[in-house]
């Protein structure tokens, strides 16, 4: 039996297609906003300890063996990670505009910003533009590293035209994690799709700045080589 692919038809595939992306962001933005939240309260807790009770450091130590005993599938307690949270709840505890931000993009991403941003006006500027155009971590080093918060703010660039805003499945990549994973026990299982779709978008805009000498032809794109074909 055919199907005759109408423009009714077409509109509400459409339809059906972003509803799924939105269920799959919203699944992923419930679990991430979880995640924070709980290593919120541990960084929380260990602090609380330290000053009443006077524990030293050994503490988090005794903690990270001891939770990674109970929950060996769960790489996200070891001993640097609970300083980490120590150091996450100290960073923002304070900061009422910051503070639900950090909750809409991935622990990853948020270690490297707290670690690599000392003010919170970067902070800020990082982790609203990785909300926006859902970085992934390594695009998030590489812009840290190439200074687009100075660039931006020197008005040397027009970063918010040049990276556009795209649908709501990009966005899964600011708070897709491997800690969510694991956090659930399932494994880490980013898609190489996605992955290589943002990559791809970030090499774009770079050829397409660097003016007339490159040329971008696309993703798997096949090429005969002495007479053999590559993709």
């Amino acid at each position: 039996m055919s199907v005759i692919v109408t423009a009714e038809y077409k509109t509400f595939f459409k339809e059906i297609k972003e509803r799924i992306h939105k269920a799959q962001y919203d699944a992923l933005k419930s679990v991430n906003k979880e995640l924070i939240n709980l290593y919120w309260d541990i960084g929380k807790s260990i602090m609380a300890k330290q000053e009443k009770l006077g524990w030293g450091k050994s503490i988090v130590e005794t903690l990270a063996r001891d939770l990674q005993k109970e929950f060996p599938g769960i790489h996200g307690f070891s001993s640097a990670n609970l300083w980490r949270m120590r150091n996450f709840y100290i960073t923002y505890q304070e900061n009422k505009k910051l503070a639900p931000l950090v909750r809409e993009i991935s622990w990853t991403k948020n270690v490297i910003i707290m670690e690599r941003c000392k003010d919170d006006i970067r902070r800020e500027f990082y982790i609203k533009t990785t909300r926006k155009f859902g970085w992934t971590k390594d695009v998030l080093m590489n812009q840290l590293e190439a200074g687009a918060f100075e660039r931006y703010m020197a008005n040397q660039t027009n970063f918010d035209k040049t990276v556009p805003g795209k649908y709501r499945h990009q966005a899964k990549l600011a708070v897709k994690d491997e800690y969510s994973f694991d956090f659930l026990e399932l494994g880490e299982e980013h898609s190489e799709k996605e992955l290589e779709w943002a990559l791809l978008e970030n090499v774009r805009k770079f050829l397409i700045e660097m003016g007339g000498y490159f040329t971008f032809v696309g993703n798997q794109y096949r090429l005969e080589i002495d007479e053999q074909a590559t993709s």
